[in-house]
Parts: structure tokens; C-alpha cells; sequence
């Protein structure tokens, strides 16, 4: 039957955070590295052990071989619709070693040039891998002049930073060690130190043919941050059931007939439902991401699997200042980028506040209505800024979606356990 055809090629089930793909991938792990699906809470949990990280556990650790097999990704439901966008270089691929000495030099403080701050202190796991502040904070207290961007989904986006200055993950890692506001390092200097651990070197050694070099340090980060992804939405798990419900309205309106005629497409109807039940989505979001996807145009850049075109954009935000921050600009110098910044992901947007390159807007309800009011007028502003004549309900509708229906789990981690 028709019916059972096209249901077979609507957007498959979601299932629960965490599962693992179909198949004996444990086994095939071993061998091969085989295919993990991102978001699995052992790929970030350390080296086994308590307390401080040992050079007998590391080694222990190294000597295991399917932990340097390459490891061939999947994504989540939901953001598995992104996957021919992942990006990870040929000359680094990811394996498990990488991923755990990612881990342990993103959480190290020592990578700065007095011990206090690292990758986490502007990218915390708690608050959504960014920071509560309106400005990155660095060593001394000093303050940057851009908000924290996430460190989260990474490894479906190339160039990084709010100004797209980093090529690719792997340079931005490595940038903030050499900021003077950051952490105030230098890239010798930093070398220098992790060649005094012996827990970092033989790691180095081990998966990397030159030991330790700066472009290591950026290479073992980035495969890190690479697996650090947001799980299932209720906006995942509802949006096939609503697909399924337009697409066959009619068929659904006499069930015991179709029943009858075809059980897999009650089956299959039954599933999606389960599915949306399991990550349930309030009708406000729901009427929410109506407005999202249509009069309120938020879709027009933050679109695909990632909710971001990864394109640059001038709102008008802090346009208004003497000396504004022009953003793409000062990489590209073409007068088009003034003021203009990335798109960001509004997956899990609402564990990242405060928003905009410049933290200056506090809460998603600002943000809405700084939109509906179409942006701060200058001549360098998009041409998808316009006024949206929300309502309030509406803008209320828009925040619940993104609050609610685009909130996933994000995978736990060890911040600790560091040699």
C-alpha cells in the first residue's frame, strides 16, 4: 500500500538520548573504532581511576589499541541531519586517546601563563559551555569585549570565533592561549610546560608522530570539542510526528479503516507518537515553532540541523557606540561584513545567556524583541532584518520554543582526573 511506502520515508524515530545505534558496536569499537554515535556518556569520562591521573593509568591507558582506532561519527536524532556537514580534517582524525587528552588540556589551567584560567573558564559544561558573563574574563580578571561563544556542536561548523577568524577548530584552540587578556600565554611557553609532565608527553608521543607541539595541543582540543554535541529536542522527536500528521491528515481521520488495510502504518504512526512523547513539547513551543519557521523569519539564517546558516550578519547590535565592534569586517575588510558576526546555533540557547557578540542582551525575550523591532537601523544592515509585528503572546510563543522544544541533553564529562 501507498500509505506504508511514504510512511517508510518520513524522518525515522527518534530514540532516547544516549542509545546507541543499532548493531553490536561495542565489539566492532574494539576492533575497528568502528561507528559511535557522539554524545555517549564514555567517550568523555577519562581515563578510568579516581582522583589525580597517574602515569601508570595513562600508560595503561595507551597501551590499549582500540583506543587509537579512528573512530567513524554519528550525531544524535535531530542533529543527525547535519552529517554530511561535519567537519574533521583528514590529518586528524578522531580517536579515544585524542578525545581524553583533548579533554584533560581543555580542563588544565596550567596552559596559561599563571595557572588560572583554561579552556573551561570562558566555556564552562555547567552553563552550557560558555560563560555567565557579559565578556569572556581572562588571567588577571582582565575583560574581553566579546561574549563567550559555545563550544558545543562544533564539529558541524569550520570557522570559528563571532568574526570566522579561525580556518578551522583546531587554530581556534590554540588562539586564546597566546591572547594577552586571555590566557596571556605563549605558545613556546605553554609547550614548554606540558614537557615537564610526563603524563601529557607520553600521551603526546603516543598518538602523535612529533610529540608535543603547539599544533598538537590545537589538534587533541579540537577532537575534543568535536565531541561535545546536544542531545535529542522535544523539537526533534515532534517534528516527525507533525510531518506525519499533514502528510497523511486524511488517512488519520478514518484509523480502524486504515488499520485494517495496513497495521505497519498504525505501527509506524503509534512510534512516532511514543517518540514525541518521550521528549514532551508544550503547545506554546509548538505554536512557537509555527512562528519560527514562518512569520517570525528566525529561520531565514539560524536554519539547518545546527539552527545556524554559519554566516555573518550585521543586527545592528552595538552599532550605536562611538567606536562600534565591526566584526567580519576586520577579517575580510569588504564593506558589506561591518558589524557583521556568525550566526550562532540555538540549539540549547537557553543554558548560554547572556546574547549577542556582545552579551548585551540578557534574556531570549530581549532578544526577541529586538528583532521584532527589525534591528538597529544603519547601512550596514542584513536585509533579513525587518520589523516582524509579533504580538506579544507571540514573542512569548517563540521563547518557549526556543527554551523548551530546542533544549537537548548534553553529554557528562570529567572535568577533573588531569596528570
Amino acid at each position: 500500500m501507498v500509505l506504508a511506502f511514504f510512511a517508510a520515508h518520513l524522518t525515522a524515530v527518534s530514540r532516547s538520548d544516549g542509545a546507541a545505534p543499532s548493531g553490536d558496536t561495542k565489539s566492532e569499537d574494539a576492533r575497528t573504532g568502528g561507528r559511535v554515535q557522539l554524545g555517549q556518556a564514555d567517550l568523555l569520562s577519562g581515563i578510568p581511576g579516581e582522583g589525580k591521573l597517574t602515569l601508570a593509568q595513562v600508560q595503561d591507558w595507551l597501551s590499549k589499541a582500540e583506543n587509537h582506532a579512528v573512530l567513524e561519527v554519528s550525531l544524535p536524532d535531530g542533529l543527525s541531519a547535519g552529517e554530511a556537514n561535519i567537519s574533521i580534517p583528514a590529518e586528524n582524525p578522531m580517536t579515544r586517546a585524542k578525545v581524553e587528552l583533548g579533554r584533560q588540556l581543555y580542563f588544565d589551567t596550567r596552559l596559561s601563563a599563571d595557572s588560572t584560567v583554561s579552556c573551561a573558564s570562558c566555556h564552562m559544561p555547567s552553563v552550557g559551555y560558555a560563560a555567565a558573563t557579559q565578556f569572556g574574563v581572562g588571567i588577571r580578571k582582565q575583560v574581553g569585549g566579546r561574549n563567550s561563544p559555545v563550544a558545543y556542536n562544533r564539529i558541524l561548523s569550520r570557522a570559528q570565533f563571532w568574526d570566522g577568524r579561525a580556518d578551522s577548530l583546531e587554530a581556534q584552540a590554540i588562539g586564546p592561549i597566546a591572547n594577552p587578556i586571555e590566557m596571556g600565554n605563549t605558545h613556546a611557553a605553554c609547550v614548554a610546560t606540558l614537557k615537564k609532565i610526563p603524563g601529557y608527553v607520553v600521551q603526546f608521543e603516543k598518538i602523535f608522530d612529533d610529540g608535543v607541539t603547539i599544533e598538537n595541543v590545537g589538534r587533541a582540543i579540537a577532537t575534543f570539542e568535536r565531541a561535545v554535541v546536544t542531545g535529542t529536542t522535544p523539537y526533534d522527536a515532534y517534528q516527525p510526528l507533525a510531518n506525519f500528521e499533514k502528510v497523511f491528515a486524511e488517512d488519520l481521520a478514518d484509523l480502524e479503516a486504515v488499520a485494517e488495510e495496513d497495521p505497519d502504518f498504525i505501527k509506524r504512526y503509534d512510534s512516532l507518537k511514543a517518540a514525541a512523547a518521550s521528549h514532551p513539547i508544550s503547545d506554546a513551543a509548538k505554536r512557537g515553532m509555527a512562528l519560527f519557521f514562518g512569520k517570525a523569519n528566525c529561520s531565514n539564517c539560524h536554519s539547518g540541523a545546527n539552527f545556524s546558516d554559519e554566516q555573518y550578519h550585521n543586527l545592528g547590535v552595538g552599532m550605536t557606540s562611538e567606536k562600534p565592534d565591526l566584526g567580519r569586517y576586520e577579517i575580510t575588510k569588504k564593506e558589506a561584513d561591518r558589524g557583521a558576526f556568525k550566526t550562532p546555533t540555538l540549539r540549547n540557547v537557553a543554558s548560554t545567556a547572556p546574547y549577542m557578540h556582545d552579551g548585551s542582551q540578557k534574556t531570549l525575550t530581549e532578544v526577541m524583541v529586538w528583532y521584532n523591532k527589525g534591528g538597529h537601523p544603519n547601512p550596514w544592515l542584513s536585509d533579513k532584518m525587518k520589523p516582524l509585528n509579533l504580538t506579544e503572546e507571540e514573542i512569548a510563543d517563540v521563547v518557549a520554543f526556543m527554551e523548551q522544544g530546542l533544549t537537548g541533553s548534553l553529554p557528562r564529562v570529567q572535568e577533573g582526573r588531569l596528570p
